[in-house]
């Protein structure tokens, strides 16, 4: 983004620039029931053999998903593996020099829920590669760049460097460092360390909070960067920054989800942070943005929901959805009770009104999941809905007991829900609580589900036909 250019719209597409180490990475899942007779190991019985692109491939997939156009500024080999990359990447703009070595490969060997074996193929530390003017130049056409570093060199290349130190000053950059790769350059807006990783660069004693505080604190001087988020997890991240009252630490805790394989989570917070950035937020709604997004990530199933023929679990208004786990982080943080409702809200009458009131005085909170365009027209027909879901959401949001929205294209709110798992359903009615259709969903992670005072009379198809009646 430009000095003095206007921040993107919410929503819109954006041109990032994701610059780093890039690997093939590759998934072998199967069973085992025997061990092999040459040595007591178990035998694999291959099920799936899944790849992808790895290291700053995999953020620019990540980022190529949400809609944006990307470029990946890494280097490649001319091996059959960097073909094989070059195909796993057909959505994004490739700006490749040589690397002069062969395509690392990383193996992962499961069963079932379990990690037996990873096997690595040419991945000792090569040297530092050349770089290309073409590779430099598309840094200056881009509304944000995302320095993903896998230790293997492309970060420290000194003329990149260069050109990612001049785009600092008028675009924002976010570097995920790597103990064995470079130091954010300066002027970095924030570099995105975990918490081991914070350790090993600072060498400070102490755990969690305090210790994220510290080696934020150091960092921001050490690397002579804008801000440190320390990620810490399932917990969430604590952001450290220099302002003219001094440093500023603030946590940003993390929404409590069900997760496996943590693989890519720390790849989608700094790309969740980089669009945050590129739209305008500042350093610590940004970071509260890449935390959302990734818990939302882990929540749909981590790497996996990345696959090609993986659709997203909620079509969401453009934020909507991230817009709710921000409120959810705030209320769970200071211990309060998230409340959950749902319906298609087509014409919003006073039956509605009081039934959203009675719900969001069962907690501190209410998130409504509200069907889409699509869902409501096969629910009730192809008439309907009379109003678009962004009018919905904004009639929604306009009112004083709904906290948030979040739109799913399903028939139920099922998937909506296990995103952001809320302490109580609530629903309007005339029929019980075991007889909702979400009850044995909100069960998964021991929420209550209630019903409050239904309102008979009033109802959006009768407000439709006696509208349809006076036109």
């Amino acid at each position: 983004m430009s000095a003095g250019a206007a921040a993107p719209e919410s929503g819109s597409r954006l041109r990032i620039a994701v610059v780093g180490d890039t690997l093939l990475d590759v998934d072998v899942s199967g069973t085992s029931e025997r061990l092999s007779p040459d040595a007591p190991v178990p035998v694999v019985d291959v099920r799936t053999d899944e790849r992808r692109a790895g290291g700053a491939g995999l953020v620019a997939t990540m980022l190529a998903k949400d809609g944006h156009d990307v470029t990946l500024v890494t280097v490649l080999s001319e091996d059959v593996h960097a073909a094989e990359l070059r195909a796993l990447l057909p959505d994004v703009h490739i700006v490749a020099g040589p690397s002069g070595v062969a395509t690392p490969v990383k193996t992962r060997v499961r069963v079932g829920e379990h990690a037996l074996v990873r096997i690595d193929e040419g991945c000792d530390t090569p040297p530092v590669p050349d770089v290309t003017a073409e590779m430099t130049a598309v840094l200056s056409q881009v509304d944000a760049v995302v320095v993903a570093d896998y230790g293997r060199g492309v970060a420290a290349a000194p003329d990149l460097r260069a050109a990612l130190g001049a785009v600092s000053e008028h675009t924002p950059v976010v570097w995920d460092p790597h103990p064995k790769g470079a130091s954010p350059v300066p002027g970095t807006t924030v570099a995105t360390p975990n918490a081991a990783e914070a350790r090993r660069f600072t060498g400070l004693p102490g755990t969690g909070v305090p210790f994220a505080t510290d080696a934020a604190a150091a960092l921001v001087d050490t690397w002579d960067v804008g801000a440190v988020a320390v990620t810490l997890g399932d917990r969430g991240a604590l952001v450290g920054r220099r302002t003219a009252r001094g440093m500023d630490a603030r946590f940003l805790p993390a929404p409590s989800v069900t997760a496996g394989d943590p693989c890519g989570a720390g790849d989608r917070l700094a790309a969740g942070v980089a669009v945050a950035l590129a739209r305008g937020a500042d350093v610590p709604d940004a970071v509260a943005a890449g935390v959302a997004d990734a818990s939302a990530y882990l929540a749909a199933g981590g790497v996996a929901s990345l696959l090609a023929d993986a659709a997203p679990a909620v079509v969401a208004v453009p934020g909507a959805d991230r817009d709710a786990l921000r409120v959810v982080h705030r209320v769970r943080a200071d211990g309060g009770t998230v409340v959950a409702t749902g319906g298609c809200f087509d014409l919003l009458h006073a039956g509605h009104a009081r039934t959203l009131s009675a719900a969001r005085a069962l907690g501190d909170c209410l998130v409504v999941c509200l069907n889409s365009d699509d869902s409501v027209r096969t629910l009730k027909g192809p008439e309907r809905p009379i109003m678009t879901q962004d009018d919905r959401v904004e009639l929604l949001l306009a009112l004083d007991c709904v906290d948030a929205v979040v739109v799913f294209d399903e028939t139920t709110p099922d998937e909506a829900l296990r995103r952001f798992r809320p302490d109580v359903w609530a629903k309007g009615g005339d029929y019980t609580a075991d007889e909702l259709p979400e009850s044995r969903t909100i069960a998964e992670w021991g929420g209550r589900v209630v019903t409050v005072p239904f309102h008979p009379g009033r109802s959006t198809t009768r407000l439709a036909s006696a509208l349809a009646a006076v036109g």
